[in-house]
Formats: C-alpha cells, structure tokens, sequence
C-alpha cells in the first residue's frame, strides 16, 4: 500500500508519454517477479520457460514490434528512441518514408526522394515511380551496388559509432559500483570493460547488419513489399544477442520490452481496439510500484539483482536492509567478543568500587 501510494510521484512528470513508459517498465519487472514467485513455488511457469535461450526469444519478440513501429509507425516511439536507430541504422529517413509508403499502397513522394537520391549524386541511375511495387536496393543504399557490401559497411560503421558509447557504459559503472575493485586492480578493470564493450558493440553491429540483410534478400526475391516483412527482419536481427552473455541477455529483453508494449498499446488504441482511458498509466504505475515494493520486502530473491540493488541504494529504511548483515571482518568479530568479556569484569569491578566506599563512608560507622 505505501509503494502505490508513493507511485502518485509519477504525477510530476508532465509528459504523458514518459509516465507511461516508466509504467510499462515497472510492469515488466513486476511480471519478472511474479513469475519467479509462482515457478519457484512450482505453482505455475509457461512453456519452454525452461529453453536455455528463452530470454532471447524474449528479446527477439520485442525487437520484432520495435523495429516493426519504427520503420511503419514511428509516432508510436519516444523521439529519442526514434533518433538513436535512425543514426545507428545506414539507411535515411527519406528511404523510411517512400517504404511505408508504399507499403500502405499510397504515393510517394517523389520530389522528397529525388532531392535525396540527388544529394548523393545518385538520381540519374534510378528510376522513380508515384506507385511502386516494392522500393528496391538502389533507393535503400544508393552509395553501392552491393548488398553485401552495404550491410558489411553497415556493420562496421555501427561498430565505431557505438563503441564509445558503450565503452563509458561499461566503464564507469564499474568504476563507481566497484571502487575498491578498480583501485586494487585498475589494469585488470580496464580490460574487464574493454572486453565488454567490444562484445556489447559487436552484438549491435550484427542487429544492423543482419537487419539490412533480411531486408536487402526480400527485394531480391520477391516483387512487391509488405510490411510484415520489417517485424520478420527485427525478430531474426534480435538473434544477434547470443552474442552478450548470458546475464545480460535477459536485461535486454526486459529493457526493450517495455518500449514494445508502449508501441502495441499506442497502435491498438489508435486503431480503437483498446479504450483511451485518461491518466491510466499513473494508475499503472501506482499497481506496480505497489507490487515492486511488496516483492522487495517479502520475496526479495524473485527480483533482479540490479534492480535490488539499486532500491536499496536509494533507500535507507528498514525495508531496503530488512536482514542484519552476516559477512563481518575478523577484526569486528574479535572486538565483540572481547566486548562480551569485558563486561562481566567491569560490573564486578563497579560493585567492588561501591562496597569500598560503604566501607569507607564514615556517616555509616556508629557512635560517630
């Protein structure tokens, strides 16, 4: 009851768009603890729930709706969301826009992408068309002829524009959460990090490349486009999270996921398959705050570790530390032990101080 209470803090972001993400993540992780409460109790668990690589799947499924919303529905993602694909993608937003175009058998916009095609001095060996079947490879990377080129130059080029990125993402985390670690061994932290940001980077690189590649192969065998072909395409890319390690794989999938919902319920409301309830998301994440917090003082072990561990950062109530800890020094465990003994001796001591002075208390002896 206190956490749903407290979930009413949602009311101080005043874009609606965020605090319905903020509750579809919380949703997630609060389906996570569910779930391993119920399968720990051997009370309930899904099919194949028990598959090695059941949180790639996961992962794949919600890839599958992101990249399917950019590509045909991009209004249904954050903008920072939408901007961080386009510049990790090699392909330009004017391609994007003649492609839903032309999936939902309207015109394109010609004019828009002779100015592009022109801006890369390719307009003159492409043919343009108001009504196309399907927007060929030339459009899609008009700099090569080669699709395996272009994906190989995709890939690669992802690699250096992420890698930076990933790099502090790695670093510095470990650095703050580990500093003793990284003070006792800096070498040894660095290359912890360099070597996953390299395997995090590369994992990236392969989702554009193998998404560009789905894409590229589906226009050379077939002749007019559909745009379930761009969910098939997220959903194989996805496949590229074999990649991470095997922790990690299930923190990606929990992270996307949410943004997977938030497309899906924008699109079923839009379409009115879903009601439009006002400020249904702050009672959403006023339900799973609630549920975070309840999971977090009885069945702590259902949570994520990352997610425990930063409640508990943040909180200093009882409730984040509900068990005194059992790992203690030698040292400290030497000095309470001492301490015990030390007692008894100091209350005899006390009581043999306070006879003496009876003894000596000259008012106590009689006739005087």
């Amino acid at each position: 009851m206190p956490g749903s209470i407290a979930g009413l803090s949602v009311l101080a972001l005043d874009d609606s768009n965020r605090r319905r993400t903020l509750a579809l993540y919380l949703l997630a992780r609060v389906a996570q603890c569910a779930y391993n409460s119920a399968k720990s109790k051997n009370k309930f668990h899904l099919w194949g729930s028990y598959w090695r690589h059941g949180d790639s799947l996961l992962f794949s499924l919600a890839c599958a709706q992101v990249m399917y919303s950019f590509v045909m529905r991009p209004e249904s993602l954050p903008k920072s969301y939408q901007d961080f694909i386009q510049k990790t993608g090699p392909v330009a937003k004017p391609v994007y826009k003649a492609v839903r175009d032309c999936c939902r058998g309207g015109p394109v916009d010609v004019a828009y992408i002779s100015a592009y095609l022109s801006s890369r001095g390719k307009l003159n060996d492409v043919k343009l068309e108001e009504f196309p079947s399907i927007i060929p490879c030339s459009i899609i990377h008009p700099d090569t002829d080669s699709c395996l080129g272009h994906n190989a130059k995709a890939a690669s080029a992802t690699f250096r524009k992420t890698f930076p990125l990933y790099f502090s993402l790695t670093f510095v985390p470990f650095v703050v959460l580990h500093l003793q670690k990284f003070m006792d061994s800096p070498a040894r932290t660095c290359w912890l990090a360099l070597k996953g940001a390299v395997r995090s980077t590369s994992f990236l690189s392969a989702f554009v490349g193998i998404f560009q590649g789905v894409i590229c192969v589906h226009r050379k065998i077939a002749s007019k486009d559909h745009k379930l072909v761009f969910w098939v395409a997220g959903a194989l890319s996805a496949l590229s999270v074999l990649l991470e390690k095997k922790a990690r794989r299930g923190e990606l999938a929990l992270y996307v996921l949410p943004r997977a919902g938030d497309s899906l319920w924008y699109i079923l409301v839009n379409r009115h398959l879903l009601p439009d309830v006002k400020n249904a998301e702050v009672a959403l994440f006023c339900a799973c705050m609630g549920g975070i917090m309840y999971y977090l003082e009885y069945e702590p072990d259902t949570m994520a570790p990352f997610l425990r561990g930063l409640i508990r950062r943040f909180l200093a109530s009882r409730i984040s530390n509900p068990n005194p800890p059992t790992s203690r020094s030698a040292s400290y465990t030497y000095l309470q032990t001492l301490d015990a003994m030390n007692k008894p001796k100091l209350e005899e001591s006390k009581q043999a101080e306070s006879s003496s002075l009876e003894k000596l208390n000259l008012e106590s002896i009689s006739g005087l």
